[in-house]
């Protein structure tokens, strides 16, 4: 046989595959999903403050196409009855990490548990927030790149979550919140590149550890401006970058069109890390008057996890946490709440975040209570967890229900305008046109 009839054969064979190849995609592929048409019984517009009564959503495979009284609902279109219910946009936290939680052994989490540990139980606590109501989620900190992974596994449809905006690895200097302290020298948790502990030193070192960050998946750059409560380094908020430092950070996140956002409990922390331009304070335990001041001429935006002191002071003792770390709560928790009184009454702009994963996930909406006890109205912590958090974030398809966004959208029972505790028991979840619970 000539090297022309190979050829031939071999052009006529990839032929006949291209042909059964796109005739089966056409024929047996998913088919596409109906329009759906949402029926509510009173919509929560964050953007304009207002509450709908009777209004139909009308949903094109994971957008929201029309909004309006009296649409009608096409033939073909599944209609979901919520018309007893009060509707509004998914929810976002801006502050969590999904990737772990406290397992009750608090040195085996340290010394026994690896990243893979991480990866195996991730999906759990991911689905776990999805069907609390919170579609979207900002995840500032996991270990191994595994936020990376869900993220991307999320996204490709593999597993449920809520959309997830990752840091990848927490940026800390030496003995820092973001280094492990208190352990000998010669242990170590690194195998491979230095940059995967996100322990960086000196003005190159930081930008050479955002940039190491952002080449692996990070959305968007968090470091530690301050120190912490749940490690065991001697101070609760002193600051642990200088300022030329925290500007570099900040400076190199900008540069590969990225966020940054600080860890900072300290007053000395938050100010150097709000002139450094971040885009939020994550915490902001120790506000005074001049900290408040900046944050409302920069825009900063405060991420202030103001649930989370009552499960620590009672469970974490259970959990096996050194009393170290349990009394530099008691000196923090309650101080954080009044600063974010004090932010609220000044007019701040607040994003909520809860730090899920220091409790259970799944439980991030406890947080709304304290956020109007302590001075938001429910208006307001909706907001803060819908159109603030989107525009933290920089995405204009999440935090509100609107013709062009994703149609991520839960509904109550109750009035939570009313009741902000109905947020806790939400009763239908869709992301991207899927209904998740109902």
């Amino acid at each position: 046989m000539t090297k022309t009839s190979n050829m031939r054969i071999f052009i006529a064979s990839v032929c006949i595959f291209l042909f059964y190849h796109f005739s089966s995609a056409q024929t047996s592929g998913s088919p596409s999903r109906p329009v759906k048409a949402i029926i509510a019984g009173r919509l929560i517009d964050p953007l304009a403050g207002k509450v709908l009564e009777h209004v139909t959503i009308l949903i094109d495979h994971d957008t929201v196409s029309r909004i309006g009284k009296d649409i009608p609902a096409p033939d073909s279109a599944q209609v979901i009855d919520l018309s007893a219910y009060t509707v509004l946009p998914g929810l976002i936290d801006c502050h969590t990490h999904v990737t772990g939680q406290p397992s009750g052994d608090y040195y085996a989490d340290i010394f026994r548990k690896m990243p893979v540990d991480d990866a195996v139980m991730a999906p759990t606590y991911a689905l776990r927030t999805l069907v609390a109501g919170f579609t979207s989620c900002r995840d500032v900190g996991a270990r191994g790149l595994v936020d990376v992974a869900l993220r991307n596994a999320i996204n490709r449809g593999d597993i449920p979550g809520p959309r997830m905006f990752v840091a990848t690895l927490f940026i800390g200097s030496t003995g820092s919140h973001g280094d492990l302290n208190g352990f000998s020298p010669y242990l170590s948790w690194t195998d491979g590149p230095k940059e995967l502990s996100g322990v960086a030193n000196g003005v190159e070192g930081v930008r050479q550890q955002v940039r190491f960050n952002v080449k692996y998946g990070a959305d968007v750059i968090k470091f530690g401006a301050s120190a912490g409560v749940l490690t065991e380094e001697e101070s609760v908020g002193a600051p642990q970058y200088t300022q030329e430092e925290m500007n570099a950070i900040v400076d190199e996140a900008r540069l590969w069109g990225r966020k940054a956002c600080a860890h900072a409990h300290g007053t000395v922390a938050i100010k150097m890390a709000v002139k450094a331009g971040v885009a939020s304070i994550e915490h902001g335990s120790m506000l005074d008057d001049e900290a408040i001041r900046l944050m409302k001429e920069r825009g900063t935006y405060l991420v202030a996890d103001i649930y989370n002191d009552d499960y620590i002071l009672s469970e974490y003792a259970r959990l096996g946490f050194p009393q170290k770390i349990i009394d530099k709560e008691r000196q923090v928790g309650r101080v954080q709440r009044e600063s974010f009184r004090k932010a609220a009454l000044a007019g701040v702009k607040i994003a909520f975040g809860t730090d899920a994963g220091v409790y259970p996930h799944g439980w991030n909406a406890r947080q709304f209570f304290y956020m109007e006890k302590f001075g938001l109205t429910p208006m307001q912590a909706i907001q803060a967890a819908t159109s603030n958090a989107a525009d933290l974030i920089g995405n204009t398809r999440i935090g509100s229900i609107r013709v062009g966004g994703f149609a991520d959208i839960i509904a109550v029972k109750e009035d939570p305008l009313k009741d902000i505790k109905a947020l806790e028991k939400v009763d239908f979840v869709m992301k991207g046109g899927e209904v998740y619970k109902k």
